[in-house]
């Protein structure tokens, strides 16, 4: 009997519904995941098994800042906010995750409550595992156990190259690059180009300037015709121009 084939007896004996298309279609959003980087077919099969799917309709919480950390989450469609609450209730848009990204990764030091709250942008769905699935995953495939802290790494990485756009850079340029990152992340291909679901507040917020700042750049640069700027979005006509927007000649 084939791996697919087994793990979906497998899976039917326990009581899921997930047949063997099913566990193909979680796979392939698994080999696509730094999740299961260097993971067998074999191992991914088995992780995808035992995922709970899940939906979460527009603006429900998938986790909240100073809840236990219960589970891992992988988005399937959709996507999804991460925001803090400061210590005077103000709430900071910290970034966003579309497909495949990886939600609820802590480190074993610091597990035990979220740092933050993820929020469903629209309609999504994920495929969760809880803490005690989780587990038992890493031990009988402790690759999953170093993925995971390479995903940290990648994390870290990217804040600490965030941080010094904001120390370094001019706004038009960080505007520039936080699109250009957004649109790999949560960007979604329309006829007019690339359009990605944020409105001028929270671009301010992830860029660390007023709402003024944003809304007089992205005027400029509409009348530019490189950008339409609407309401709750933005629609990048011409996303290459984006590396070099901002940029002193």
């Amino acid at each position: 009997m084939g791996a697919a084939n087994l793990y979906a007896v497998r899976t039917s004996q326990s009581g899921s519904s997930a047949s063997t298309s099913v566990l193909e279609e979680r796979a392939n959003l698994l080999k696509a995941s730094p999740l299961c980087t260097g993971l067998s077919q074999e191992e991914i099969l088995k992780i995808a098994s035992v995922a709970r799917p899940k939906t979460f309709a527009r603006d429900e919480s998938i986790f909240v800042q100073g809840q236990p950390a219960r589970c891992l989450v992988l988005i399937r469609s959709g996507a999804v906010k991460i925001t803090q609450i400061s210590a005077s209730g103000n709430e900071v848009l910290l970034w966003m995750y579309g497909k495949g990204g990886v939600l609820g990764v802590l480190s074993e030091q610091t597990a035990g409550c979220h740092p933050s709250t993820a929020r469903a942008m629209e309609a999504t769905t994920a495929l969760l595992w809880d803490c005690a699935t989780l587990q038992s995953l890493m031990e009988s495939c402790p690759r999953i156990r170093q993925n995971l802290s390479q995903v940290l790494m990648a994390r870290l990485q990217e804040l600490e190259e965030r941080f010094r756009e904001v120390a370094t850079e001019k706004v038009p340029r960080r505007l520039a690059l936080a699109l250009l990152r957004l649109s790999k992340h949560v960007g979604k291909t329309v006829h007019e180009g690339i359009e990605v679901s944020l409105s001028r507040e929270e671009l301010a917020q992830m860029t660390g300037t007023t709402l003024f700042t944003i809304s007089r750049i992205l005027s400029q640069w509409s009348r530019e015709n490189f950008v339409s700027s609407r309401r709750e979005s933005v629609l990048l006509r011409d996303p290459g121009w984006l590396e070099y927007a901002g940029c002193e000649i």
